[in-house]
Formats: structure tokens, C-alpha cells, sequence
């Protein structure tokens, strides 16, 4: 009997170093979209706390620890990485949606994160405005992304179709970076 197994779509990508900047795999083990029924953002947020640790987060950020956490990924949209959801309560207070297959993370570590990201995504990601915590759902080199700065890095969530193109153009970008950092010192 042939044994399948699951295999992200950047594991012979990954991890990538170039000069002061290293991309690796840091998908969690469930990815769950929450979308709170109306009018029950705050049990909900009564409820994820109770079973998660974590609070529904204000727009652009998130809330709870590494295990689960809750990030803000648009209007009246949020993710659960981590944990599967716990409580079959929260379904109550929301429609809940397994896309752990959907989704591919990754993060981007070292001082040259924030110079490499800014050749492909239009937001100021300097760690003075993009602090810790902070969410934001944007482009990245003509993709739909969302980039979480935690206190290992700039997470990077691409949905998996278009994962192996995301790391590609990181990389490129980390290469030109390290290569502009060696002639200019």
C-alpha cells in the first residue's frame, strides 16, 4: 500500500538565507477562518478566550500566544492558528472554517527583513509603526498576503496556490538586498 504524506509547497525552499536575512516554514498545525455572527463579537471573544487564551483583536492586530493564536484578517474576518478550535461552543458565536490546507506560512527573520519586504509590498513595515502584534492583509508581489510581526519576525500567510511564487520572489529579494549590502560595504 503506497503511504501518502503531506508536504508544504515550499519544503524544498526552505529555509533560505541570504546575508542578513533567512526565510523559513513556520505553518501551524490548524489554520481556522472565524467569522462572528453578527452582533456576537464580544462572546465570542468571551468564548475564544475560555477555550484559547486569546480575545477577538482590534483591526491590524492580533492577540493570544505562539499555541493559538488569534489574528485580525479583515473586515469581520480573523484567523485561529495553532490550536483546532477547542469548544464546540464557539460555533454559536461564529461560522468556523478548517483552511489549514489553504494556507502556507512562513517568516521572515533577521535585520534585513523589513529592507526585503519592501521591494515587494507597499506597506511601511519599519518596526516603529509595524509593531509587534500588528496584522496587516496586503499585496505582496502581486498577491494577496497577510504579514503578522511577532517577536521571531515578519510571518508571511500566502494561501498554498500561490506559495511557491511567494518564496521565490522573497528569496529573489533577499539575494538582491545581500548583494547591494556587499558593494555598498
Amino acid at each position: 500500500m503506497v503511504k501518502l504524506l503531506a508536504q508544504s509547497p515550499v519544503d524544498d525552499l526552505l529555509p533560505a538565507e541570504a546575508g542578513a536575512a533567512r526565510l523559513v516554514a513556520c505553518q501551524p498545525a490548524h489554520v481556522t477562518a472565524i467569522a462572528p455572527w453578527k452582533g456576537r463579537e464580544a462572546a465570542l471573544s468571551e468564548a475564544l478566550e475560555a477555550a484559547h487564551g486569546a480575545r477577538l483583536p482590534a483591526s491590524g492586530r492580533s492577540s493570544g500566544k505562539a499555541a493559538a493564536r488569534v489574528i485580525w484578517t479583515g473586515y469581520r474576518q480573523y484567523m485561529l492558528l495553532g490550536d483546532a478550535p477547542a469548544d464546540a461552543a464557539l460555533a454559536a458565536h461564529a461560522a468556523l472554517t478548517d483552511v489549514s490546507d489553504g494556507w502556507v506560512a512562513m517568516r521572515l527573520e533577521g535585520a534585513d527583513a523589513e529592507a526585503v519586504l519592501a521591494r515587494l509590498t507597499p506597506l511601511d513595515l519599519d518596526p516603529g509603526v509595524f509593531k509587534r502584534g500588528h496584522v496587516a492583509r496586503t499585496e505582496l508581489a502581486h498577491m494577496m498576503a497577510v504579514l503578522h510581526r511577532t517577536p521571531a519576525g515578519i510571518e508571511i500567510m500566502v494561501m498554498r496556490s500561490f506559495a511557491r511564487w511567494a518564496a521565490g520572489q522573497i528569496r529573489t529579494a533577499m539575494q538582491s538586498i545581500a548583494a547591494q549590502r556587499r558593494i555598498a560595504g
